[in-house]
Formats: C-alpha cells, sequence, structure tokens
C-alpha cells in the first residue's frame, strides 16, 4: 500500500472545527508580533526610537516568551490544554490592548514583554493540542492548515493593519487585534472540548523535575537544536523586512500593503499542499527542498537594489515559499519526537527555545543592521549569509530528528514481536 494513502483519510466535523479554530488562534498570536515588521517604519519615527530600540522591542517580546515558555514547561502536561489556553490567552489578549495604548518607548517595552510572556506559551500549546489530536500520517497536513495562519496573517492581517495605521496611527491595529482577541477566546470557552487525555499517563515526580526529564532526554536534543537555529535566521530577517522592502528596493510605503497581500495569497494557496506532499513523500524530503529554495531566495534577495515593483512582489513571494517549505515539514517531524507524557512540555521548551532564539537574532540584527544615506539599510546581506549558515546547520541537524524517529520506530515494532 502507498505511503500516501493515509493523507487521504478525511477528518471528522470536530477535527475540521479544531484545526479551524487553532488556525484562527495561531493568527492572532502570529499577526501581533508580525505587526511590528511592517509598521517599523511608523513606529520608529512617531516614538522616536533608533534601529537599536526598535530591534529592543521586537526581541524583548520574544525573550519574554521565551523565558515564559522555558517556566511553564514543567507544567504544561500536568492540566487540561483547553484550560491552559484560556489563561494564557486572556493574558495575550490584555497585553496587546496595552500595546495599543502604548505613548512612548518605555510604555511600550513592557507591553510587549507582557504579551509575550503569555503568547510564547499559547504557541506551545497549540502544537500539544494538534499532536494530541492528530496522528503522525496526518500532521503535516495539520501543520499546512495551521502555517496558514501566518499567510492569512498577510492577506488579512498585515494590509488590513497597515492600512488602519496610515489613517488611525500605529497603534489601532493593536486595538483591534485586542477586540477580535476577547471574541476568540469566548469561542474557545464556549466550544472546546477539555484535551486531558495525558493526563492518564503516569507524571514523573514535581513539576520541574518533569521539566528536567524533559530537557535531558537525548532524542529531544536534536529537535531542540534545529528549532534554535530555524528560527536565528528567519528572526534577523523579519524585523527589517518592511524597512528594506520600502527604503532599499524603492517600493512605496502606500503600496507595502500589496506586497504582503500577494505573499500571504499565495502562501495561503500552497501552504496546504506543502503539508500535504509532506505527508505524502516524506517530511525530511520536503525540509530539504524548502531548505535549498530558503538558501538561494535570502542570498538574491537580501544583496537587491531598487527594482521594479513586480520583481520586488516575485522574490518576496518565493522567499517565502521556501521559509514555509522548511517550517511545516519540520513541525510536523518533531512533533512525534515527545512520548504523549512529555508532549506539552516538549512543545512548551522547543517555543521557549524558538523565542530566546529569536530575540537573540534580532538584538544582534539590531547591531549589524545600520541607517544610511536616505534612509537604505546598510549591512542587510549579512543577515541574509547568517540566514544561509542556520539552514545548513539546521539541515543537518534535522537528518538526526528523523533518524531518531526511525530508531524508536524499530525498537517498538521489535517489542511488539517478542510479546506477540
Amino acid at each position: 500500500m502507498s505511503s500516501s494513502v493515509p493523507t487521504l483519510i478525511p477528518f471528522s466535523r470536530y477535527q475540521k472545527f479544531i484545526v479551524g479554530l487553532l488556525a484562527t488562534l495561531q493568527f492572532a498570536v502570529i499577526l501581533d508580533f508580525m505587526l511590528m515588521a511592517p509598521l517599523g517604519a511608523m513606529i520608529m519615527p512617531a516614538l522616536s526610537m533608533s534601529t537599536n530600540q526598535f530591534g529592543l522591542v521586537v526581541s524583548a517580546y520574544a525573550l519574554s516568551a521565551g523565558a515564559a515558555g522555558l517556566l511553564s514547561a514543567g507544567f504544561a502536561d500536568r492540566y487540561d490544554r483547553k484550560k491552559l489556553l484560556l489563561f494564557f490567552y486572556t493574558g495575550f489578549v490584555t497585553g496587546t490592548l496595552w500595546c495599543g495604548l502604548a505613548s512612548s518607548f518605555e510604555t511600550l517595552i513592557l507591553a510587549r514583554v507582557l504579551t509575550g510572556i503569555f503568547a510564547g506559551v499559547i504557541g506551545s500549546t497549540v502544537l500539544a493540542i494538534a499532536a494530541d489530536l492528530f496522528a503522525s500520517h496526518a500532521r503535516g497536513r495539520v501543520m499546512g492548515i495551521l502555517q496558514t495562519a501566518f499567510a492569512a496573517s498577510q492577506v488579512l492581517g498585515l494590509p488590513v493593519g497597515v492600512y488602519l495605521a496610515n489613517h488611525l496611527g500605529w497603534n489601532s491595529p493593536f486595538l483591534l487585534l485586542a477586540g477580535m482577541g476577547a471574541v476568540g477566546g469566548f469561542v474557545i470557552w464556549l466550544t472546546m472540548q477539555p484535551v486531558a487525555d495525558h493526563l492518564a499517563d503516569r507524571q514523573e515526580g514535581s513539576a520541574y523535575r518533569h521539566l528536567f526529564i524533559t530537557l535531558t532526554t537525548r532524542r529531544h536534543w536534536p529537535a531542540f537544536i534545529a528549532t534554535a537555529f530555524l528560527t536565528t535566521g528567519s528572526y534577523m530577517l523579519m524585523p527589517f523586512s518592511s524597512a528594506f522592502i520600502v527604503n532599499n528596493l524603492g517600493v512605496g510605503i502606500d503600496t507595502l500593503p500589496l506586497v504582503y497581500l500577494v505573499t500571504g495569497m499565495t502562501t495561503i494557496v500552497v501552504g496546504p499542499l506543502i503539508g500535504r506532499a509532506a505527508d505524502a513523500f516524506g517530511k525530511l524530503r520536503v525540509f530539504y527542498v524548502g531548505s535549498v529554495l530558503t538558501i538561494i531566495m535570502v542570498t538574491i534577495y537580501t544583496h537587491l537594489s531598487e527594482l521594479p515593483f513586480l520583481w520586488v512582489i516575485l522574490v518576496n513571494t518565493v522567499l517565502y515559499l521556501g521559509i514555509f517549505s522548511r517550517l511545516i515539514p519540520f513541525q510536523a517531524m518533531v512533533a512525534g519526537v515527545p512520548d504523549p507524557s512529555q508532549r506539552g512540555a516538549f512543545s512548551a521548551v522547543s517555543s521557549g527555545i524558538q523565542q530566546l532564539s529569536g530575540g537573540c537574532a534580532a538584538l544582534l540584527a539590531g547591531q549589524i543592521v545600520i541607517v544610511g544615506s536616505g534612509g537604505k539599510l546598510l549591512h542587510f546581506e549579512w543577515v541574509g549569509y547568517v540566514l544561509v549558515a542556520t539552514t545548513f546547520i539546521a539541515g543537518v541537524v534535522a537528518s538526526r530528528v528523523q533518524h531518531g524517529l526511525i530508531e524508536r520506530d524499530r525498537r517498538m515494532a521489535d517489542t511488539e514481536v517478542r510479546c506477540s
């Protein structure tokens, strides 16, 4: 029987609803983070911020999210995941509202810290719920749909956000997002069933011991290392992408939303196809294809100067397709690494590593990239070199993740044969 047959098994109505709901939550969390990049060209002059300060604002969110992920990891498998999700989502909405009310660099950075603390746990909880509710052969499709939240934030969120910021002020998108988030929290409370099957498994002592075991389980290490390297390059690129497109590539601030619109629409269509390909042809194989495409496109992208608008859209779109072709199969692959009783802690640690790596990367990018004459960003190509290097290293480590999964499946099969 073909290995692609499992991808044809349809989801139940509730599974479809849950995937849609989780994708909506991801949309809100990702949009909250991503809004800072395209609005950077407005926020920096509005609050008299330097590139270093803006990099600090971006990294403060990431670092606080990472710290929260690590600190919460020991408790992540001790509660109903629905209750955990509701608690942290409430805090996230509160922090987003504060961002919309911020009037200075100091208040904005404090608001971003608070938002990051809660957002950092939401992402890991969403992934743990997805892994709990869907078998391995379906996770590529699930991750493909969840990652369309990133694209939807570009298609729906970023153009609308930039439009509102242009007409009502840079903080108006955050106020709107906080209002929409409050509605989303009510839907979670009303419709999601408890996600507590993992509580039937025995926990290893205290929460801190549970975290310690998760951190010291050797088969987890390649996944953690690959996550760190994948995140580092991407977080160096994203915070200054809007400023690079406007100031270096010559795209007007009024037409910037169209760049994100086309890129996002393309990714919404292609993202689920990448997930299906990962399930059908192998997650590691699709990951490698995405990595090669990313290396090629980021090298081209970071060396560009002013060029026609249509070429900007084309290059930006293909670049993000490469990035998604790495991320979707990788997340589907590492979801199978931990045991169910460690899935929440593993996801929380992975999220913490991702955010901490991203925060450090944003700080480093703020030191590398400087504003030259006419507002152009200088040394941006060095950010590209870092992304290429980290993508290559992540590819090498990802092969160890896949090897570990194969070895574990083989041992489980041998055990079943001996017991039968």
